[in-house]
């Protein structure tokens, strides 16, 4: 071979074995750009050029920054993923009775029960979950998001419903809540068949035994069981599991914190440091719109228009808290980051998890790590596709002396597995975004509905096709 063609096949062999650390950032990359265009010129960023980090907090919580749906081309695609019933979800209903509405009920189902009650509900659910793992084996290889996902549609559920959930409920609730979040990070495509199960098993449940809080007067029988499904069965389940999934995550990938935790001696709110550092660098939202209704003024600058769509980019808004996971920040009331909306702002539709989600993430994993060391090796990111790959290494005695370097090769494994695995998700990534974005573009489920009715009271959008 010529000394030309020996460095093509070198080139080649660096450019093959490269691939895992390469590719999948350049898919991501070129992932940002498609989305960005589908939002179009019209999308003011923040932070930004036209809103700067600092300005980020004002214009989120302006009551001008109160338009979420209608008159924004991302609307489409959200509304896409979202379906059934991306109309009446309480996240994309524009602000008017029918919002308020939905958002008391929300809050009367979720204030229903006290701190005890959710302490209880939760560690109950978490300790029934984990007890079904397979087998009497020591190690448990996981997926965190597909283990706490159970939890999560058990508890919600017995939220809703104050009765516990049926398993075969449970498997329509994670069925769903699977093939939502699969398609947003664009892993796999929509089935709405799986979707259409729960939404009629929510219909009948609601025609003969509906739950003891009333669901909102102005919605309709098919609509109330949509209002449940996208705000506890969808984004409630998910939002939960993936906060959960990050936090174990990060608990594995760093073994003092753990440590700290498990021997005990440390502050109370030393976990609520680690679950407040965990939000901080893996923001469970990424990019939020608001579309503004009227003007919203800024000292010495141009005010922004109404009719503009702000794009809140909260991981770039956060990552000015460095790159350090540190929960000791957060005991220190000096150094706790400024830069922080993990519920988002009180003035502009807040989460309404915000009053409880530590809380309940605090039993949960207390409950994981009373029977289990956490290890991991993967790359931690905030989209987390992987699900959070994990060994569960169940505890003998009270601390499993040594575990980590017993679990070394299967550790060893599961960095190049999961390394390897990241070059054809990514690219499946970067064709089924591309296809859902053009098919949500040809669908336009937000555009036709506000187009056939002006007021946002058409009949229902419902799944798409």
């Amino acid at each position: 071979m010529s000394p030309t063609g020996w460095l093509v096949a070198g080139l080649a062999v660096v450019l093959v074995a490269g691939l895992p650390y390469w590719l999948p950032r350049a898919v991501i990359a070129l992932r940002v750009r498609i989305f960005a265009w589908v939002g179009g010129e019209e999308g003011v960023r923040a932070p930004g050029r036209e809103v700067p980090a600092e300005e980020f907090k004002k214009v989120y919580g302006h009551p001008a920054a109160d338009g979420r749906s209608r008159g924004a081309a991302l609307s489409d695609l959200f509304w896409y993923w979202l379906s059934p019933g991306p109309e009446v979800h309480q996240e994309h209903l524009e602000p008017g009775p029918r919002y308020d509405d939905v958002a008391r009920t929300t809050r009367q189902i979720l204030a229903g029960l006290s701190r005890e009650q959710w302490t209880e509900l939760v560690g109950r659910c978490t300790r029934r979950v984990l007890g079904e793992l397979h087998g009497h084996a020591r190690v448990h290889q996981v997926r965190l998001r597909d283990l706490m996902m159970p939890v999560w549609a058990e508890v919600y559920y017995e939220v809703v419903f104050r009765e516990p959930c049926p398993r075969h409920v449970r498997d329509l609730i994670t069925g769903n809540a699977n093939d939502v979040v699969s398609a947003l990070k664009c892993t796999g495509l929509r089935h709405m068949d799986r979707r259409a199960r729960l939404t009629e098993y929510l219909r009948a449940r609601l025609a003969n035994d509906p739950p003891p809080v009333p669901l909102p007067s102005s919605l309709t029988a098919r609509e109330q069981a949509y209002y449940l499904q996208g705000t506890f069965f969808n984004t409630a389940v998910v939002q939960m599991s993936e906060a959960m999934a990050h936090l174990l995550l990060a608990l594995a990938t760093h073994q003092p914190v753990q440590d700290r935790l498990v021997a005990g001696e440390e502050q109370p709110d030393f976990l609520d440091g680690v679950i407040n550092e965990t939000l901080q660098h893996f923001p469970l939202f990424g990019v939020a719109h608001r579309i503004t209704s009227g003007e919203i003024p800024r000292d010495g600058q141009d005010p922004i228009p109404a009719g503009s769509v702000l794009l809140f980019n909260y991981p770039e808004y956060q990552g000015s808290g460095g790159d350090v996971f540190d929960p000791d920040r957060w005991l220190r009331p000096d150094t706790r980051p400024t830069a922080f909306i993990p519920f988002g702002v009180t003035a502009n539709r807040p989460c309404p998890a915000r009053g409880f989600a530590v809380l309940t993430m605090r039993v949960a994993a207390e409950e994981v790590l009373r029977g289990f060391r956490l290890e991991s090796s993967v790359e931690h990111t905030r989209s987390l596709p992987s699900r959070g790959p994990c060994l569960l290494v169940a505890r003998t005695g009270a601390a499993a002396p040594g575990s980590p370097a017993r679990s070394g090769p299967r550790l060893t494994a599961m960095r190049l597995a999961d390394r390897w695995a990241a070059v054809p998700r990514s690219l499946t990534q970067l064709v089924l975004g591309s296809y859902m974005v053009w098919d949500a573009r040809r669908q336009g489920l937000c555009r036709n509905y506000f187009a056939a009715s002006p007021g946002g009271s058409a009949t229902s959008v419902t799944a798409g096709r």
